[in-house]
């Protein structure tokens, strides 16, 4: 009997990968590009990030490293430990550090949120400073607080509170930058009293980098220049008076102004500056050697702060004073790219702010251990003892990372 040919049976066809892509569905096609966007956030935060980063964390080190050198005569003579003034300002960057990563880590929009805040408290413990029995004056300046066992710097706070504060204040009234007449109405009062709150303490250093913030941040702003030399003028009268006004302020600046040549200024207000000077010039281009500085054997008061770059001198010479130098070179340049590449206009005057603080701090620094400007008692960022100092400083540097990171992670979301 004639059988029927088996049927054939249909063959199984392996789908494409574009069949595949489909029948994932557009759920998982949304979570893998998810996915993907995320390990591209965090794969980067940029060069000019880890550059910043960078380049402070060697600062801090090398500063640990002078502070070690340069104090550690004194530190002997005071508690019999070589190691002490070390000690107390390694504990500071082991606070410092930490603190400056994690502020780089911060969402930009906790600074905005706590940035008035922020200047409300730091005034308020400037003003415990000169108004209460909680202060404390050092080097003939009252710029301490004491609470219980811990004492700090309130101005230091300032610092970081005015440059988050001026942040918001000028992008709130950016519109109003050429009418310098509403813009100082609005935001003098609060500059006055707090240029004022440090001043009262006798901390003219202070002041003046407190004065360079506010006009450099506004000048970075936009406001015009010529709207900012008339206060600058006012300023700098303001400042005339009140150095002149009685005290060693004006001791300071008359043997300044004399160039320290008279022979009677050796032993007493020049003292200092003339050994800063002996320490730089025994240095010549090569240095004398780490550990090798015969200014730090009592001969240089304050050798581990105000006048730290006279010891970076001497034991590591001209060539050793140069690389400081081209550091903070650096750091400028890094924190103008930030700024450029930011599209925040609170970012951008912030970052600008502290900018103009750290860099202007150095120079008003280096420029009186040069002799280029009287005694001030303005420490070497990153670099002097002082523990408030150091870890506002790092907190300043962390809220510029936190604007970079925002600003590289909305560049890699547009691409």
């Amino acid at each position: 009997m004639p059988t029927s040919p088996p049927r054939a049976q249909p063959q199984k066809r392996r789908p494409n990968r574009t069949e595949n892509r489909d029948l994932a569905g557009p759920n998982l096609k949304s979570g893998r590009f998810t996915l993907v966007g995320v390990r591209r956030l965090f794969r980067s935060n940029g060069k000019d990030f880890y550059l910043l980063q960078g380049v402070t964390v060697f600062l801090v080190v090398f500063g640990l490293v002078m502070v070690l050198s340069s104090s550690s005569v004194e530190s002997y003579l005071a508690t019999h430990d070589f190691f002490s003034g070390f000690l107390r300002q390694g504990l500071f960057a082991l606070v410092g550090l930490p603190l400056m990563f994690i502020a780089a880590r911060m969402p930009t929009v906790f600074w905005k949120r706590w940035a008035g805040v922020a200047m409300v408290v730091a005034m308020a413990f400037q003003f415990l400073v000169i108004a209460t029995g909680l202060g404390r004056a050092s080097g003939g300046n009252r710029n301490w607080i004491l609470l219980g066992s811990i004492s700090f710097q309130p101005s230091e706070l300032l610092k970081v509170a005015l440059a988050l504060w001026l942040g918001i204040a000028l992008s709130k009234h950016n519109e109003f930058l050429d009418d310098p007449r509403y813009l100082w109405r609005k935001m003098g009062i609060v500059c006055a009293l707090a240029l004022s709150l440090v001043l009262l303490g006798g901390d003219l250093g202070t002041t003046l980098v407190l004065v360079l913030i506010i006009l450099g941040t506004m000048f970075f702003a936009g406001l015009k220049l010529r709207y900012i030399l008339l206060p600058m003028g006012l300023f700098a009268v303001a400042a005339f008076l009140y150095a002149f006004s009685g005290g060693s302020r004006q001791g300071r600046i008359e043997a300044w102004q004399s160039g320290c040549t008279v022979d009677g200024d050796y032993g007493g207000l020049c003292w200092q500056t003339l050994h800063g000077w002996w320490a730089l010039a025994s240095g010549g281009v090569f240095g004398v050697g780490l550990g090798n500085s015969k200014a730090k054997w009592s001969w240089l008061p304050e050798a581990d702060n105000d006048f730290i770059f006279a010891i970076i001198g001497e034991e590591f010479g001209l060539i050793g004073a140069l690389v400081v130098l081209a550091l903070f070179v650096v750091l400028a340049i890094v924190f103008v790219r930030i700024i450029r590449a930011s599209n925040d206009p609170v970012g951008r005057v912030t970052i600008s702010s502290i900018m103009i603080w750290i860099l202007g701090q150095a120079f008003i620094n280096i420029a009186v251990v040069l002799g280029l400007l009287p005694v001030l008692g303005v420490p070497l960022p990153l670099i002097s003892a002082g523990g408030t100092a150091l870890i506002t400083t790092l907190l300043g540097i962390g809220i510029t990372l936190s604007y970079a990171r925002a600003s590289h992670a909305e560049k890699i979301m547009k691409t």
